[in-house]
């Protein structure tokens, strides 16, 4: 353990340690890690935090659209040079932002209770009242998002589709200030979380327009062998919030995706069952394979649970979670994507690939 002899032998963050928290410098991002250490602070109110904000290469890239970028961590790499320095001890992320597959050396340690994941319009102040079923023929919808146009194009083929890149504010700010967009697609969450209640328009149902893997949750990173910080951001967990992604996360890693294919999913917690809905698509929505899976996931650690191993699932560590639920959930994205797979999916993601790198 780092931290000059502080940790205890029993895995706990001593008081005279400060335990420093990267985060991106979007007032988003410092409202997402705001309240990240607000949670661990009330857990261990002995402990003192300093928060360490930095930009990314996806802050500072605002003229390309991300999924042609092509890099898999545009908003996590320079946080993850600064953890493997121990300049920070951990990061706040979205989860959605973060690679199935995350660097050796590294952790998901928490993942937070989830805000509404779906996906929300936000409309021009001259269509306030519209939904989009209800915009003018051609109206033009913002998004920088392949999965979000690949469905409403399918959806809603009256409306047109553009990029627009920058943060929340930024985006905002040019609906607001030009006449270029009818309405832009957000999701709620952030919206939610930056007090815009009043601009959500409408909010799309998963029959409209499925979100993305993790949309919605919170991540902590931290290095997989700091046990004192694992132990400790491990409080935040929400098992339910754990065992959808995991699954949603499972779904994605194994089709291969990312954001440079439009995949979609959807998940819920019924009577002790997960159900994950998953489907992919052609970029202009024409193309798609969807289909929906369940599976236990009520186990107790009287169940006789195996113990925890020190396994990763799909970069998420969950000791205080049932092994076999976790492995169940994982199971679940994994034979969920294998039945895509298996009806064609392959090719029409590999096609979306290529035409997104061609254009």
């Amino acid at each position: 353990m780092s931290g000059d002899g502080i940790a205890a032998s029993d895995g706990v963050v001593h008081k005279d340690r400060v335990i420093r928290v990267g985060t991106r410098k979007s007032q988003l991002a410092r409202i997402q890690t705001d309240s990240v250490v607000e949670m661990l602070s009330q857990r261990f109110p002995a402990v003192e935090f300093e928060i360490v904000a930095m930009s990314t290469t996806g802050d500072k890239i605002l003229d390309t659209a991300l999924s042609k970028i092509g890099e898999k961590s545009l908003f996590t790499k320079e946080l993850e040079n600064a953890l493997e320095r121990k300049e920070v001890d951990l990061v706040v992320h979205s989860l959605k932002d973060l690679p199935t597959t995350l660097p050796p050396g590294f952790t998901i340690g928490a993942v937070c209770k989830r805000e509404n994941p779906h996906d929300a319009v936000v409309f021009h102040p001259k269509c306030t009242g519209k939904t989009l079923s209800t915009l003018p023929e051609r109206s033009v919808i913002g998004t920088s998002s392949l999965r979000r146009a690949a469905q409403l194009k399918r959806k809603f083929p009256h409306l047109d589709f553009k990029d627009i890149r920058g943060n929340l504010n930024t985006r905002l700010k040019k609906l607001d200030e030009k006449e270029e967009f009818s309405a832009i697609i957000l999701a709620t969450a952030g919206l939610l979380r930056m007090g815009w209640e009043s601009r959500v328009g409408q909010i799309l149902k998963p029959e409209d327009c499925m979100y993305a893997v993790g949309q919605g949750a919170l991540a902590v990173e931290v290095r997989a062998k700091d046990q004192d910080i694992l132990n400790m951001v491990s409080a935040l967990h929400d098992s339910e919030t754990v065992l959808r992604c995991i699954a949603e996360r499972a779904f994605l890693r194994h089709l291969e995706g990312g954001c440079s294919v439009p995949v979609a999913v959807s998940t819920v917690v019924k009577d002790s069952q997960l159900y994950l809905t998953g489907a992919v698509y052609s970029l202009d929505g024409s193309d798609s394979l969807q289909a929906t899976m369940q599976t236990d996931v009520h186990f107790s650690h009287e169940d006789g649970d195996s113990p925890y191993d020190g396994a990763q699932h799909v970069g998420i560590t969950a000791k205080t979670i049932s092994h076999c639920a976790l492995e169940a959930a994982e199971a679940l994205g994994i034979d969920l994507a294998n039945l895509l797979l298996s009806k064609g999916a392959k090719q029409i993601l590999t096609v979306a690939r290529q035409l997104n790198d061609a254009q």
